[in-house]
């Protein structure tokens, strides 16, 4: 087990909830199981497999109208984390990060047909998935966070877990180096954050977009809004900025046919 798995890191990380939608699939991953929450899937559309932030469940996503991902023409899945709503087991930044590549499996989606979608903490399991299967067809980071270390660090107990910070940081480059894994994935790339974001700043998404060898990225920007209202205070333009993404990338699929 990594120590970043450890209950003093990792369990006082998260927040998790027993939030959940009454509909959910229950998928096996190593250790665990998880629910996930996905209308019909059409296989003529793209599907967006959505990974939420710390202190969210799918329930908070799942029939709302406050949202425009519905609207977007593409399948929606939306990813429960260990020990969250329905969810078995406890989560565990390192044990987590094999979770999404096995949902897409499960539902028998093919990976050069999905978009990974990872807001705040989610972007870490959504820039893991586009490094481990590169054909992933666009990645999107929202409030992402570019070096975990000045995350969890903030957390941390790192007495109770008989470790170093240098060992904690050493630990988070074995596993969460952005830098490496954005430089492994070529396929679109949208980057959407507040200015004012003063959780995760805009620095992260600066990084984040550097690091990234897409030749087709993008860094929005956000003047209104914060960590937690990014979405309702950019409402227009952040689903303006997801469907050009998505029209995009079918108009591309279309002319390859």
């Amino acid at each position: 087990m990594s120590i970043l798995d450890h209950a003093a890191i990792s369990g006082v990380y998260f927040f998790p909830s027993p939030r959940s939608p009454r509909h959910v699939r229950m998928i096996d991953v190593d250790g665990a199981t998880i629910a996930v929450h996905s209308g019909e899937i059409d296989p003529c559309k793209l599907t967006m497999l959505h990974f939420h932030g710390n202190g969210e469940t799918i329930a908070d996503y799942v029939g709302a109208d406050f949202h425009g991902f519905d609207d977007l023409g593409v399948n929606m899945v939306w990813v429960e984390y260990r020990g969250y709503g329905r969810s078995t087991g406890s989560p565990g930044l390192v044990s987590m990060l094999g979770d999404g590549e096995r949902v897409v499996q499960a539902l028998g989606l093919s990976f050069d047909r999905v978009i990974a979608f990872g807001r705040s903490m989610g972007s870490l399991y959504a820039i893991e998935l586009a490094a481990r299967q590169p054909t992933l067809v666009a990645l999107v980071i929202e409030s992402g966070i570019a070096d975990p270390a000045e995350r969890f660090l903030n957390y941390a107990d790192l007495d109770a877990a008989g470790v170093s910070e240098a060992e904690v940081r050493a630990e988070v480059a074995r596993h969460f180096d952005h830098q490496q894994k954005l430089a492994s994935y070529s396929n679109p790339v949208l980057i959407l954050h507040a200015e004012n974001d003063h959780l995760i700043t805009l620095s992260h998404a600066e990084r984040n977009l550097e690091w990234s060898a897409s030749l087709n990225k993008k860094l929005v920007a956000f003047p209104h809004g914060d960590h937690n209202s990014i979405m309702p205070f950019n409402h227009v333009e952040y689903f303006d900025e997801l469907q050009t993404l998505v029209q995009g990338i079918e108009n591309s699929s279309a002319g390859t046919r």
